[in-house]
């Protein structure tokens, strides 16, 4: 099996992509990743999808370009700078909210809101706030995190966080999950 991404990119992302080599910004998700959820948001017509940490919106073209035409995504980040970019590129969307604002203010101001698919891209809803983004999973919603593999930018005891995390997901009786050594490091988990 060839390991390459070979099926369509969005339209957006090479722009993205450019402007977000431009800016400074070493956090985006690696473009497998990104391929598998974009398949992932297909499995969700109609669906309700919430990106946690849009950074500069290079997944969330690939959330989006999954996405049909009667969903909905959530996506905010507490930089400024690099949402800019993705309002830039991504922000004549109508099925996107693109949202500035902290990490947890966000999750504590929005605790009855309900999604198919839920991405956690930054600590919140993966290190922070865990149950509370978990609670917000609809029953047969995916829940997804990527850079689980060691990181050169991890900084000094991340892997014991990291182990914990995964430890405490494996632990939960309402999901049944898939640890993967691909691409960044993916977990990918459903909830019963």
């Amino acid at each position: 099996m060839k390991d390459e991404v070979t099926q369509g990119i969005p339209q957006t992302y090479m722009d993205i992509d450019k402007a977000t080599k431009a800016s400074g910004f070493t956090m985006a998700s690696d473009i497998k990743t990104c391929s598998l959820l974009k398949t992932l948001a297909s499995t969700k017509p109609s669906g309700r999808f919430l990106e946690l940490g849009t950074g500069t919106g290079l997944s969330t073209a690939w959330i989006l370009d999954g996405m049909d035409s009667n969903s909905s995504l959530i996506s905010f980040d507490n930089d400024v700078k690099f949402l800019n970019i993705a309002r830039k590129f991504l922000g004549g969307d109508q099925r996107l909210s693109l949202v500035f604002s902290d990490g947890e203010d966000w999750v504590n101001n929005n605790l009855e809101l309900k999604f198919d698919y839920i991405f956690a891209d930054t600590w919140h809803g993966k290190y922070l706030l865990l149950d509370e983004v978990l609670e917000m999973l609809e029953k047969g919603g995916i829940y997804i995190v990527d850079d689980m593999l060691p990181q050169e930018n991890w900084p000094e005891g991340h892997q014991e966080k990291a182990n914990n995390f995964v430890d405490y997901l494996e632990s939960r009786s309402d999901l049944v999950l898939t640890k993967q050594n691909w691409a960044s490091g993916l977990i990918i988990a459903v909830k019963k």
